[in-house]
């Protein structure tokens, strides 16, 4: 064969699934949660893992709230309870918010908070067992240049305040400002 002749028929052939109703541009993504253990930052040990970025899916140690690059959440004991901090709670500028849910559970929580008033950016929000967290993410640069903030939820499994640890269960859309929560085929 040919190689033009081969070429031709490769792009033929990508694009007659989106002939057939498909969106070429859409995001295919699985639920995919995972545990992550984050330690207090005010804990005296250097370099533990005290803070979490969603986009990246990873932790970070938070020793200077700038000197960690972009993260959405952080960790510490107040008042002997622990608590999330977003960059906003430490006077870091960030979109990285969190939306406290009631009455669900993990797998039935599908869509983030649609309500901006629900989410909180400027002050600790205590780690509550039972309750889900829904967190916005700090902006981050997307496909096509968009500017982007992602969405994930977050279910609190160990909460050790004396300790100062906390392991969730969380999963995050890869789908730039998307609310929706789940795999649009679930």
């Amino acid at each position: 064969m040919r190689p033009i002749f081969r070429l031709l028929l490769l792009v033929g052939a990508g694009l007659f699934p989106a002939a057939c109703g498909d969106d070429p541009f859409q995001l295919r993504w699985e639920e995919n949660p995972q545990e992550v253990t984050l330690y207090s930052v005010s804990r005296p040990e250097l370099n533990l893992p005290t803070a979490f970025n969603f986009v990246a899916r990873r932790t970070l140690p938070l020793e200077s709230p700038n000197a960690a690059g972009s993260w959405d959440l952080a960790v510490d004991v107040r008042a002997g309870a622990l608590v999330f901090l977003t960059p906003g709670a430490l006077g870091i500028r960030s979109r990285a918010s969190i939306a406290p849910v009631t009455g669900t559970t993990f797998q039935e929580l599908r869509d983030a908070p649609s309500d901006t008033t629900r989410y909180i950016s400027d002050r600790p929000v205590p780690v509550e067992a039972g309750t889900l967290y829904v967190i916005q993410t700090h902006e981050e640069a997307g496909s096509f240049g968009a500017v982007c903030v992602y969405y994930a939820k977050v279910e609190p499994r160990r909460i050790d305040p004396v300790e100062g640890v906390l392991t969730f269960l969380y999963d995050a859309s890869p789908v730039c400002n998307s609310r929706r929560l789940v795999p649009p085929d679930s």
